[in-house]
């Protein structure tokens, strides 16, 4: 099931919500962001070991924060670089709308449609309960699928627009897998923002 929308909408799912602005940001904000964050983030390549095999993770990475706090997923502890003016620019920005405080960002760099995101939930103890986890995304379009673990019919694919802002919450991180899957198609490079609270 495809879910596209021009304006703010809400999605109540089974155990879940999830909010989508997709003009969150101006087309010339949103270019602007993009690369001053493509020149001045710490990107890193982390190897990433799925059944038993040690790849590189298909994208880049950075974390950054208002603490000192390691962050670890998929067997990778990332340390966190300290917030930028233009991160706490953008972490206030989501704040506001949100509603919800957040303490630290994992950054993607997906350099083509080969650069990917495997089914995964956030659900890491460091994040709580039931985590709220908002998303910007900058740069190319790509598809976002989420799927109910057992529910087989709640399964659907959103696209995630430039200068978008995407919010997870709820129970969403307990009972949905997410991915950004590859595509064969000639798509340029994308940015993704996750504001999460890492206790």
């Amino acid at each position: 099931m495809d879910l596209f929308s021009s304006e703010k909408t809400i999605y109540n799912l089974p155990q879940a919500e999830l909010i989508y602005i997709p003009q969150f940001y101006k087309q010339t904000e949103a270019n602007s962001l993009f690369k001053n964050l493509l020149d001045n983030v710490i990107w890193q390549q982390d190897n990433i070991t799925l059944f038993g095999k040690t790849h590189k993770q298909p994208r880049l990475t950075a974390l950054y924060a208002e603490n000192n706090n390691y962050y670890t997923y998929s067997g990778i502890t990332m340390k966190p670089h300290p917030f930028s003016k233009l991160l706490l620019k953008i972490k206030n920005d989501v704040e506001s709308v949100s509603k919800h405080t957040f303490n630290s960002v994992l950054i993607n760099l997906y350099r083509d449609g080969k650069d990917s995101n495997g089914w995964h939930a956030d659900n890491e103890k460091e994040l709580g309960t039931n985590p709220v986890i908002a998303s910007v995304s900058l740069g190319a379009i790509r598809i976002f699928k989420f799927k109910h673990r057992t529910l087989k019919h709640e399964n659907y694919k959103l696209e995630l627009e430039h200068g978008s802002l995407l919010i997870m919450k709820g129970e969403m991180q307990h009972f949905w897998l997410h991915q950004i899957p590859k595509t064969k198609k000639d798509i340029g490079e994308r940015i993704n923002l996750t504001f999460r609270f890492i206790a």
